[in-house]
């Protein structure tokens, strides 16, 4: 996690210096504003790797010299068939064309997004999880 961290910190350094510099010499905010909400969001995915890095320790990735063998191990659930990605995708058509024709099918777009999304949300939140192991817990 610490070259992620100091990948997206770079980013957002990035992104910080081209925004003062673009809305230094630029008269339009639309581009400035782009750029500041770049910088934001790449410096809170470097804020979060940092946030896990502290918490959970260094990864096997982080050291030059780690076998092969540490990174192995369970990756993550993915679930076997769903039907919550379509309905998610068909409340979301709905909202885009509710924009444009009305707001009776933007709210039927809602009342079809908003299943979808919770079912991905809490579909599997009922799983056991104390029989997945990482590969930190492997190791002790």
């Amino acid at each position: 996690m610490k070259a992620g961290t100091a990948l997206f910190a770079g980013v957002s350094l990035f992104f910080a210096v081209s925004a003062s510099i673009y809305g230094w010499f630029s008269a339009e905010p639309a581009g400035t504003a782009v750029l500041v909400v770049s910088c934001l969001m790449s410096a809170l995915v470097a804020f979060f790797l940092r946030h896990r890095h502290r918490k959970d320790g260094s990864l096997p990735q982080d050291e030059k010299d780690a076998p092969v063998h540490k990174t192995s191990g369970h990756v993550a659930f993915f679930p076997p068939s769903s039907a919550f990605p379509v309905l998610a995708a068909a409340g979301t058509a709905l909202l885009g064309l509710g924009a444009v024709y009305g707001l009776w099918l933007f709210l039927i777009g809602v009342g079809v997004l908003a299943p979808g999304v919770l079912g991905f949300v809490f579909q599997y939140g009922a799983r056991d999880t104390r029989s997945v192991r990482t590969t930190s817990e492997q190791d002790r």
